[in-house]
């Protein structure tokens, strides 16, 4: 799928399943922005894209900041003069049942995974505007859809994410540029490791998991590629499942 070009923003680009989708676009030729807080494990992505044959720079930010992102529309704009794909893939998630939670918990979580995603959208999409092409992706959940116990602000912060995405889709439909978002199930990445190394919590994903196994974040990688290809020019307002099977139970 050749992207030659492009140009593409991911936040939490600094490992897991950020990092996996900028290794998948930069064979495709996409220029990356890469956005995080953690500026040191940027770097050493930035460089694995750079193998790969693209441009690849970094920017490290606190993206729940609304000057923060003004500025980082700045940045990316003065170096590369465009964006036409954003990947809203910063997350965070505090497991903890709702009576446990302080205020401060639960707006983190409100922030970050939702709040930031709107100032990000507000900053960039302007810029895809009148070139008959652009890509938003968000990255959901399958708690946008199901969910666990403890799992209270980051269901309703992912519900809310699809939510947006679908309005969001209606908004540029004429504007060439689809908003998709990507819901994904239990996969391998720094944010479930928690999980995976508690062989009872672990279990209880399993169950739910017809695969009966964790998902490689190169999955997601590929399935942002294809997202962001001219062959998904129709998928639009809606989330792709990448579960295992999970929803389907």
């Amino acid at each position: 799928m050749d992207l030659a070009g492009r140009v593409a923003l991911i936040t939490g680009a600094s490992r897991g399943l950020g990092k996996a989708m900028a290794l998948a676009l930069a064979p495709a030729g996409v220029r990356l922005a890469l956005v995080a807080r953690s500026v040191d494990q940027l770097t050493e992505v930035a460089a694995e894209a750079r193998a790969l044959g693209t441009q690849a720079e970094v920017f490290g930010a606190d993206i729940t900041d609304e000057a923060t992102v003004l500025q980082l529309e700045r940045d990316v704009i003065q170096k590369f003069a465009k964006v036409d794909i954003l990947i809203n893939n910063a997350g965070i998630n505090i497991r903890k049942f709702c009576t446990d939670y302080t205020l401060a918990e639960w707006n983190s979580v409100m922030t970050v995974n939702l709040t930031s995603v709107f100032l990000l959208c507000r900053s960039f999409i302007p810029h895809m505007k009148g070139r008959g092409y652009g890509r938003v992706i968000n990255m959901t959940s399958i708690m946008s859809h199901i969910s666990l116990a403890e799992r209270t602000a980051y269901s309703a912060s992912k519900a809310g994410l699809l939510g947006f995405t679908r309005a969001l889709a209606l908004e540029l439909v004429h504007d060439g540029i689809t908003v998709v978002g990507i819901s994904p199930g239990p996969f391998a990445t720094e944010m479930t490791e928690p999980i995976r190394n508690s062989p009872e919590k672990a279990e209880v994903f399993m169950s739910h998991t017809p695969m009966r196994r964790w998902g490689d974040p190169k999955d997601i990688g590929q399935l942002a590629l294809f997202l962001c290809s001219e062959n998904a020019s129709f998928i639009t307002g809606t989330d792709i499942l990448i579960d295992g099977g999970w929803c389907a139970e």
